[in-house]
């Protein structure tokens, strides 16, 4: 029986579009990785310090700077650690998985920062504390979805911990705070840190 001595096809142009298309598809169905451990520990630390420097001000005004400020510099800290751990592991920080987790996040944040601003001069503004409480932790078990399991068990605890300063006397707000931006990012971001690189 005869050989058959056909030459080869060419294959590289359709691998290459085979890997590319296997590419996508891990970043969609992978999980958001980046977040940083280290960020999140930085985040709580800054956290303490505004609850201690938050509970010396005079006035709600400069209590909700202080919180605000913090908010901002906490933000940083933890893009900027994120940032160096998704160059570190050669993955984008906004991968299909990395946006999903920012588009969930992002939408319970705004109307946070909404209702800071409807409620801030009313009889509610001492509920701010909870009410921030359970909006972060919301976004954070909403967005941890697309994340490690560590990450939405954050979330939840962060909601458990609104839903005690939503039931708990009005005075309390601040150190709920403390107990939620600055303990729990403290230990979970141990924990993240510990378990998944950083």
């Amino acid at each position: 029986m005869p050989e058959d001595h056909r030459d080869p096809v060419p294959i590289h142009g359709q691998a290459a579009d085979n890997l590319r298309y296997i590419r996508q598809t891990m970043e969609r169905a992978g999980a958001f990785t980046a977040i940083s451990g280290w960020g999140l520990l930085a985040a709580g630390v800054t956290a303490l310090g505004a609850a201690w420097l938050a509970a010396a001000q005079s006035t709600g005004e400069a209590w909700l700077g202080v919180w605000l400020a913090d908010a901002l510099l906490a933000l940083g800290l933890s893009l900027w650690a994120s940032s160096r751990k998704a160059r570190a592991s050669l993955i984008p920080l906004l991968n299909g998985p990395g946006r999903m987790f920012v588009f969930a996040f992002t939408i319970p944040m705004a109307v946070g920062a909404l209702l800071t601003m409807a409620l801030f001069e009313g009889p509610l503004s001492t509920r701010l504390p909870s009410i921030w409480l359970l909006l972060y932790g919301a976004g954070i078990a909403t967005g941890g979805a697309f994340s490690v399991r560590i990450v939405p068990a954050m979330g939840f605890a962060f909601m458990l911990l609104g839903a005690a300063a939503l039931f708990s006397p009005e005075a309390w707000g601040n150190a709920y705070l403390a107990a939620g931006f600055g303990g729990l990012h403290l230990v979970f971001g141990l924990m993240i840190a510990r378990q998944h690189g950083g």
